[in-house]
């Protein structure tokens, strides 16, 4: 499988990804390498990534706890700690080894240890090698409000390793699957398709190539998320919303980042059929593709209240704006649209009916 070539850096698959790595290492001559794991990572893709590796490499181990709950200032500060305790310097590597918790974090943490270091992403889950592997968007969320502080930097390569997959349940699955179907919204109608047509998501690997490419296509045409980046975020405005509420709620289950998403896109596609022109048939199809994968979360008033009141600490607000991105029609969307407050109840009324 082909490389990847991003502005900056090469996202390598499979076969090429460790070879490169050790490549990069002999040519780089870091003074110290770093990997960065959760306690998952550590116990199911660290033993692969060593025996990948050989004597190729010795580097210190840090640990930071896994979960959307632990990515914050607070691990940050136990990395940089850690790093400054074991002797990293200006010329070391960090290796982040996880889902996007620890490539979002440990890409944060690096960039801004020592004012920068170099680091590498390995992403290990489905969500991370589609959504995080390509961007260079690093950070932590400000309390439960979502990746409010961050920096965009970009990494020296990306690996991906399908095996990694092999180590996620059901639910982590489709929670990444989420981000490729809402690539196939946003660019491809044909991909959507696709996509919905799978019965399981046994094979899924072989569509990961294609999303990484859609967004690193995007990505360089506007990597600072200027004007066309912004179509990444159909679904995110409202469904980052839903998510940090469901995190900072004791008596509610969090949600996976996907599983936020997937609302998310069925309301913002109720919005779009109202104020952007998507057909009817195709919001149905879009309700109906997502409902018969995922699993309805159930909404009080309250709760709606709250997730509403959310909405304005998304990061694509200016001059007190709410910017959203719909769609048109499936692959074309729409940047910057306003909504009138009336059509949130309506949309949300649309979800649960």
């Amino acid at each position: 499988m082909e490389s990847i070539t991003t502005s900056s850096y090469s996202v390598h698959f499979n076969e090429k990804a460790f070879a490169r790595l050790k490549e990069l290492l002999v040519v780089k001559s870091y003074s110290n390498v770093f990997v960065l794991v959760d306690e998952n990572t550590k116990a199911d893709c660290l033993p692969v990534f060593k025996k990948e590796m050989l004597d190729d490499i010795s580097f210190g181990l840090i640990e930071i706890k896994s979960g959307e709950v632990h990515k914050n200032i607070e691990s940050c500060n136990q990395v940089w700690l850690t790093l400054s305790e074991m002797d990293a310097d200006r010329k070391s590597l960090l290796i982040n080894l996880g889902g996007g918790v620890v490539t979002d974090l440990g890409g944060f943490v690096a960039s801004t240890y020592k004012r920068g270091i170099d680091f590498i992403n390995i992403p290990t889950t489905l969500l991370s090698m589609v959504d995080a592997s390509v961007g260079g968007k690093t950070g932590v969320d400000l309390g439960s409000l979502k990746n409010q502080i961050g920096v965009i930097n970009q990494p020296q390569m990306v690996l991906i390793v399908t095996d990694f997959l092999q180590t996620l349940d059901d639910r982590q699955m489709n929670s990444g699957f989420a981000e490729m179907l809402k690539h196939g919204l946003i660019q491809d109608a044909g991909y959507w398709n696709e996509l919905k047509a799978l019965k399981t998501l046994d094979h899924v690997h072989q569509y990961i190539y294609t999303s990484v490419s859609i967004k690193n296509k995007v990505v360089l045409e506007d990597p600072t998320e200027q004007h066309l980046r912004k179509i990444l975020n159909f679904g995110h405005t409202l469904g980052h919303a839903v998510e940090s509420y469901f995190l900072e709620s004791s008596d509610k289950d969090t949600l996976l980042h996907g599983e936020a998403i997937i609302v998310g896109m069925i309301l913002e596609a109720y919005l779009s059929n109202k104020l952007t022109g998507l057909p009817l048939d195709e919001l149905q199809d879009i309700k109906t593709t997502f409902l018969n994968r995922y699993k309805k979360v159930d909404f009080t008033n309250e709760d709606i209240e709250a997730i509403l009141s959310n909405l304005k600490f998304d990061k694509k607000n200016t001059h007190g704006n709410i910017n959203f991105v719909l769609l048109k029609a499936i692959g074309h969307p729409v940047i910057d649209v306003k909504i009138p407050n009336e059509l949130y109840l309506e949309a949300f009324a649309y979800y649960k009916d």
